[in-house]
């Protein structure tokens, strides 16, 4: 190697070894994203499995129910609980 291609390798080397710097940060910032959005998730699972255990829960209800005003009030509690849920498809 002459010495006149020392300059550009070198050049070269520091935009590569500052490229790779940003790599490894946009890496470690999408690691934190990923765990956030897991977390997410998770809340969200264990939120949509308490709603739908409730749901079941006044249906059975309802099912067994004989007065008319406890009738009305599962069938609002069940109407409640599927819009909760269908909020969290989105």
């Amino acid at each position: 190697m002459d010495e006149s291609s020392k300059p550009g390798l070198e050049r070269e080397f520091k935009r590569l070894e500052r490229r790779l710097d940003e790599l490894v940060g946009v890496v470690a910032q999408l690691k934190e994203e990923n765990k956030a959005l897991r977390q997410r998730q998770d809340t969200l699972s264990a939120e949509r499995a308490t709603l739908m255990l409730a749901r079941t829960r006044a249906l059975s209800d309802l099912q067994h129910a004989c007065a008319p005003a406890h009738r009305a009030m599962l069938e609002q509690a069940i109407a409640d609980l599927d819009q909760r849920l269908k909020a969290l498809e989105i």
